[in-house]
Protein backbone atom coordinates (compact mmCIF):
# COMPACT_ATOMS: atom_id res chain seq x y z
CA UNK A 1 0.00 0.00 0.00
CA UNK A 2 2.74 2.40 0.99
CA UNK A 3 4.72 1.59 -2.17
CA UNK A 4 1.66 2.16 -4.36
CA UNK A 5 1.13 5.60 -2.86
CA UNK A 6 4.79 6.44 -3.35
CA UNK A 7 4.64 5.41 -7.02
CA UNK A 8 1.59 7.57 -7.53
CA UNK A 9 3.34 10.56 -5.97
CA UNK A 10 6.38 10.00 -8.18
CA UNK A 11 4.19 9.73 -11.27
CA UNK A 12 2.60 13.09 -10.49
CA UNK A 13 6.07 14.51 -9.93
CA UNK A 14 7.03 13.42 -13.45
CA UNK A 15 3.93 15.05 -14.96
CA UNK A 16 4.55 18.29 -13.10
CA UNK A 17 8.17 18.40 -14.28
CA UNK A 18 6.91 19.27 -17.76
CA UNK A 19 5.09 22.32 -16.41
CA UNK A 20 8.27 24.30 -15.81
CA UNK A 21 8.67 25.73 -19.27
CA UNK A 22 9.93 22.48 -20.77
CA UNK A 23 7.59 21.02 -23.38
CA UNK A 24 9.96 18.20 -24.30
CA UNK A 25 12.44 16.46 -22.03
CA UNK A 26 14.93 13.63 -22.22
CA UNK A 27 14.93 10.81 -19.70
CA UNK A 28 17.98 12.32 -18.04
CA UNK A 29 16.27 15.72 -17.77
CA UNK A 30 13.16 14.18 -16.20
CA UNK A 31 15.29 12.26 -13.70
CA UNK A 32 17.18 15.44 -12.82
CA UNK A 33 14.04 17.60 -12.46
CA UNK A 34 12.22 15.03 -10.32
CA UNK A 35 15.29 13.96 -8.33
CA UNK A 36 14.58 10.33 -9.26
CA UNK A 37 17.10 7.80 -10.50
CA UNK A 38 17.03 7.05 -14.23
CA UNK A 39 15.54 3.60 -13.82
CA UNK A 40 12.59 4.89 -11.79
CA UNK A 41 12.05 7.87 -14.10
CA UNK A 42 12.12 5.56 -17.15
CA UNK A 43 9.62 3.16 -15.59
CA UNK A 44 7.23 6.01 -14.76
CA UNK A 45 7.55 7.59 -18.21
CA UNK A 46 6.82 4.28 -19.91
CA UNK A 47 3.80 3.73 -17.68
CA UNK A 48 2.49 7.21 -18.47
CA UNK A 49 3.13 6.57 -22.16
CA UNK A 50 1.14 3.34 -22.00
CA UNK A 51 -1.73 5.19 -20.30
CA UNK A 52 -1.68 7.90 -22.97
CA UNK A 53 -0.46 10.79 -20.81
CA UNK A 54 3.02 10.94 -22.37
CA UNK A 55 4.27 10.43 -25.90
CA UNK A 56 7.81 9.79 -27.06
CA UNK A 57 9.63 10.98 -30.17
CA UNK A 58 13.13 9.58 -30.47
CA UNK A 59 14.76 10.40 -27.11
CA UNK A 60 12.31 13.14 -26.16
CA UNK A 61 9.18 12.80 -24.04
CA UNK A 62 6.27 15.23 -23.93
CA UNK A 63 2.82 15.35 -22.33
CA UNK A 64 -0.28 14.62 -24.39
CA UNK A 65 -3.61 16.50 -24.26
CA UNK A 66 -4.98 13.66 -22.14
CA UNK A 67 -3.29 15.28 -19.14
CA UNK A 68 -5.97 17.97 -19.39
CA UNK A 69 -8.48 15.33 -18.26
CA UNK A 70 -6.94 15.55 -14.79
CA UNK A 71 -7.59 19.27 -14.61
CA UNK A 72 -11.07 19.00 -16.09
CA UNK A 73 -11.94 16.36 -13.52
CA UNK A 74 -11.14 18.87 -10.80
CA UNK A 75 -13.09 21.64 -12.50
CA UNK A 76 -16.09 19.36 -12.95
CA UNK A 77 -16.07 18.24 -9.33
CA UNK A 78 -15.52 21.76 -8.02
CA UNK A 79 -18.55 23.75 -9.17
CA UNK A 80 -17.11 27.23 -8.64
CA UNK A 81 -15.55 27.73 -12.12
CA UNK A 82 -18.81 26.92 -13.91
CA UNK A 83 -20.81 29.07 -11.51
CA UNK A 84 -18.46 32.02 -11.78
CA UNK A 85 -17.89 32.07 -15.53
CA UNK A 86 -21.08 33.97 -16.52
CA UNK A 87 -20.25 36.63 -13.94
CA UNK A 88 -16.69 36.92 -15.26
CA UNK A 89 -17.98 37.33 -18.80
CA UNK A 90 -20.32 40.13 -17.73
CA UNK A 91 -17.58 41.82 -15.71
CA UNK A 92 -15.10 41.69 -18.60
CA UNK A 93 -17.68 43.04 -21.02
CA UNK A 94 -18.38 46.00 -18.74
CA UNK A 95 -14.76 46.80 -17.90
CA UNK A 96 -13.08 45.54 -21.11
CA UNK A 97 -10.33 43.84 -19.13
CA UNK A 98 -9.45 40.27 -18.16
CA UNK A 99 -11.18 38.71 -15.18
CA UNK A 100 -10.34 35.51 -13.36
CA UNK A 101 -11.11 33.25 -10.42
CA UNK A 102 -8.27 31.61 -8.53
CA UNK A 103 -7.85 29.22 -5.62
CA UNK A 104 -4.96 28.69 -3.23
CA UNK A 105 -2.79 25.60 -3.72
CA UNK A 106 0.04 25.56 -1.20
CA UNK A 107 2.07 28.75 -1.70
CA UNK A 108 0.59 29.39 -5.15
CA UNK A 109 -2.62 30.71 -6.60
CA UNK A 110 -4.08 28.63 -9.45
CA UNK A 111 -6.39 30.09 -12.09
CA UNK A 112 -9.53 27.93 -12.38
CA UNK A 113 -11.71 30.26 -14.47
CA UNK A 114 -10.75 33.13 -16.76
CA UNK A 115 -12.16 35.48 -19.37
CA UNK A 116 -9.26 37.14 -21.23
CA UNK A 117 -9.22 40.76 -22.30
CA UNK A 118 -9.57 41.65 -25.94
CA UNK A 119 -6.35 43.56 -25.53
CA UNK A 120 -2.76 42.38 -25.49
CA UNK A 121 -1.38 41.67 -22.03
CA UNK A 122 2.32 41.10 -21.44
CA UNK A 123 1.77 38.31 -18.91
CA UNK A 124 0.38 35.07 -20.36
CA UNK A 125 -2.30 33.51 -18.16
CA UNK A 126 -4.64 30.60 -18.82
CA UNK A 127 -6.54 27.95 -16.92
CA UNK A 128 -4.15 26.18 -14.59
CA UNK A 129 -1.61 29.02 -14.54
CA UNK A 130 0.18 29.24 -11.21
CA UNK A 131 1.88 32.20 -9.55
CA UNK A 132 3.23 32.82 -6.05
CA UNK A 133 0.16 33.84 -4.07
CA UNK A 134 1.93 36.53 -2.05
CA UNK A 135 2.60 38.70 -5.12
CA UNK A 136 -0.83 38.46 -6.80
CA UNK A 137 -4.12 40.14 -5.99
CA UNK A 138 -5.95 36.81 -6.14
CA UNK A 139 -3.51 35.28 -3.71
CA UNK A 140 -3.60 38.16 -1.26
CA UNK A 141 -7.39 38.25 -1.25
CA UNK A 142 -7.29 34.63 -0.05
CA UNK A 143 -4.23 34.90 2.20
CA UNK A 144 -5.89 37.72 4.12
CA UNK A 145 -8.35 35.17 5.53
CA UNK A 146 -5.62 32.92 6.96
CA UNK A 147 -4.09 33.01 10.45
CA UNK A 148 -0.69 34.69 10.66
CA UNK A 149 1.19 31.44 11.16
CA UNK A 150 -0.26 30.01 7.95
CA UNK A 151 0.70 33.15 6.05
CA UNK A 152 4.25 32.81 7.37
CA UNK A 153 4.31 29.19 6.20
CA UNK A 154 3.16 30.24 2.72
CA UNK A 155 5.89 32.88 2.62
CA UNK A 156 8.56 30.34 3.52
CA UNK A 157 7.39 27.96 0.79
CA UNK A 158 6.99 30.63 -1.90
CA UNK A 159 9.19 31.06 -4.93
CA UNK A 160 10.56 34.55 -4.34
CA UNK A 161 12.89 34.63 -7.34
CA UNK A 162 12.68 37.27 -10.08
CA UNK A 163 10.83 39.98 -8.15
CA UNK A 164 9.99 43.33 -9.70
CA UNK A 165 11.21 46.57 -8.06
CA UNK A 166 7.76 46.82 -6.43
CA UNK A 167 7.43 43.27 -5.09
CA UNK A 168 7.26 42.97 -1.29
CA UNK A 169 10.60 41.72 -0.08
CA UNK A 170 9.83 40.46 3.43
CA UNK A 171 7.03 38.83 5.34
CA UNK A 172 6.43 41.87 7.55
CA UNK A 173 5.55 43.99 4.52
CA UNK A 174 3.29 41.20 3.30
CA UNK A 175 1.47 41.15 6.63
CA UNK A 176 0.92 44.92 6.39
CA UNK A 177 -0.49 44.49 2.87
CA UNK A 178 -2.83 41.72 4.05
CA UNK A 179 -4.11 43.88 6.89
CA UNK A 180 -5.03 46.48 4.27
CA UNK A 181 -6.92 43.78 2.37
CA UNK A 182 -8.90 42.92 5.51
CA UNK A 183 -9.80 46.57 6.11
CA UNK A 184 -10.76 47.40 2.53
CA UNK A 185 -12.30 44.09 1.47
CA UNK A 186 -10.16 43.82 -1.66
CA UNK A 187 -6.52 43.44 -2.68
CA UNK A 188 -4.66 45.82 -4.98
CA UNK A 189 -1.35 44.68 -6.43
CA UNK A 190 0.51 47.27 -8.46
CA UNK A 191 3.25 45.80 -10.68
CA UNK A 192 4.45 43.25 -8.14
CA UNK A 193 3.87 40.24 -10.40
CA UNK A 194 5.07 41.93 -13.56
CA UNK A 195 6.06 45.49 -14.36
CA UNK A 196 3.17 47.28 -16.03
CA UNK A 197 0.42 45.00 -14.72
CA UNK A 198 -2.07 46.13 -12.07
CA UNK A 199 -4.75 43.90 -10.61
CA UNK A 200 -7.46 43.98 -7.97
CA UNK A 201 -9.18 41.02 -6.33
CA UNK A 202 -11.95 40.30 -3.86
CA UNK A 203 -12.46 37.13 -1.81
CA UNK A 204 -15.20 34.61 -2.55
CA UNK A 205 -16.97 32.78 0.28
CA UNK A 206 -18.96 29.60 0.80
CA UNK A 207 -22.21 29.43 2.75
CA UNK A 208 -20.33 29.39 6.06
CA UNK A 209 -18.44 32.57 5.21
CA UNK A 210 -15.14 30.79 4.65
CA UNK A 211 -12.92 32.23 1.90
CA UNK A 212 -12.61 29.58 -0.79
CA UNK A 213 -11.33 31.57 -3.77
CA UNK A 214 -11.01 35.07 -5.16
CA UNK A 215 -12.09 36.98 -8.26
CA UNK A 216 -9.97 39.61 -9.94
CA UNK A 217 -9.57 42.15 -12.72
CA UNK A 218 -6.20 42.84 -14.31
CA UNK A 219 -5.13 45.74 -16.49
CA UNK A 220 -2.08 47.59 -17.75
CA UNK A 221 -0.76 50.81 -16.24
CA UNK A 222 -0.68 52.42 -19.68
CA UNK A 223 -4.48 52.39 -19.92
CA UNK A 224 -5.75 52.42 -16.33
CA UNK A 225 -4.84 54.81 -13.54
CA UNK A 226 -5.17 54.08 -9.84
CA UNK A 227 -7.99 56.60 -9.75
CA UNK A 228 -9.89 54.64 -12.39
CA UNK A 229 -9.35 51.48 -10.39
CA UNK A 230 -10.88 53.15 -7.34
CA UNK A 231 -13.84 54.82 -9.01
CA UNK A 232 -14.87 52.22 -11.59
CA UNK A 233 -13.06 48.91 -11.36
CA UNK A 234 -13.34 48.25 -7.63
CA UNK A 235 -17.10 48.88 -7.36
CA UNK A 236 -17.73 46.58 -10.32
CA UNK A 237 -15.43 43.92 -8.88
CA UNK A 238 -17.03 44.00 -5.43
CA UNK A 239 -20.50 43.82 -6.95
CA UNK A 240 -19.45 40.77 -8.95
CA UNK A 241 -17.93 39.12 -5.88
CA UNK A 242 -21.16 39.60 -3.93
CA UNK A 243 -23.19 38.11 -6.78
CA UNK A 244 -20.92 35.05 -6.97
CA UNK A 245 -21.07 34.69 -3.18
CA UNK A 246 -24.87 34.61 -3.34
CA UNK A 247 -24.76 31.76 -5.86
CA UNK A 248 -22.11 29.90 -3.88
CA UNK A 249 -24.20 30.17 -0.73
CA UNK A 250 -27.23 28.68 -2.44
CA UNK A 251 -25.60 26.00 -4.58
CA UNK A 252 -22.44 24.90 -2.77
CA UNK A 253 -23.80 24.82 0.78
Amino acid sequence: MGESVRSFERGLRVIRAFGRGQAEMTLSAVARETELNRATARRLLLTLEELGYVQRRDDLFRLTPRVLDLGYAYLSSFGLPQLALPFLETLSERIHEASSVGVLDGPNVVYVARVPAKRVMTVSIGLGSRFPAYRTSLGRAILASLPDDEVHAVWEESDRSEPTPRTVSNVDDLMVALEEVRKRGFALVDQELEVGVRSIAAPLHDSSGRTVAAVNLSTHVSRTTKQQLQTRFIPELLSTARAIDDVLASQLS
